[in-house]
């Protein structure tokens, strides 16, 4: 796979590589139980957020299972807005989305461009053939972004994780390379 250009830049937004200025304000998001709450684990502490923006800030992108995490910021405002990933996953092609936004950027249509703007990425620079989301049934805001992106729901997998005491369902959407705008 070739090198990843940055930063990735969209109408209103910036997608760059995490810098150590980042830790406070993902700290600040990642603390909160209500963005734990459709993430693997609980909310993080300081040092997780620091080993995880180090992980980030350092990232390799050359073989299966390796993750790209992206810093979404504003354009016209700098600050960290939060975040979008893109997983390779095994198999020829295969890769996994995913973002995470802090409170304030939420309902603003960052993660919808953001989102957008790492498919272009995956699909295009990469070459990835199919791109996936797999997400919580109860989290209706990314399910809709998935649609609002083109994404068809090719599964739903009933009480498929047990993770933060309960049984959660797990959508699965998905996108193949020539479907993409």
């Amino acid at each position: 796979m070739p090198d990843i250009t940055l930063p990735v830049r969209t109408e209103r937004l910036a997608l760059r590589r995490f810098e150590g200025r980042d830790l406070e304000a993902f700290h600040a998001y990642h603390a909160l139980p209500e963005t734990a709450r459709f993430l693997p684990g609980l909310a993080k502490t300081y040092t997780q957020c620091m080993e995880r923006v180090g992980m980030y800030a350092n990232f390799v992108f050359e073989k299966e299972g390796d993750w790209v995490s992206l810093a979404i910021e504003a354009k016209d405002s700098p600050g960290l807005l939060g975040e979008v990933v893109l997983k390779w996953l095994p198999g020829r092609g295969q890769a996994e989305i995913g973002w995470t936004l802090a409170p304030g950027a939420r309902g603003k249509g960052y993660a919808t461009e953001a989102a957008a703007a790492m498919l272009g990425l995956g699909f295009g620079e990469l070459g990835f053939h199919r791109i996936e989301a797999r997400l919580d049934a109860l989290n209706t805001p990314s399910a809709e972004l998935c649609e609002r992106l083109g994404m068809r729901l090719e599964a739903r997998l009933v009480d498929k994780w047990h993770y933060k005491g309960q049984w959660a369902t797990e959508l699965v959407y998905s996108m193949l390379e020539q479907e993409w705008p």
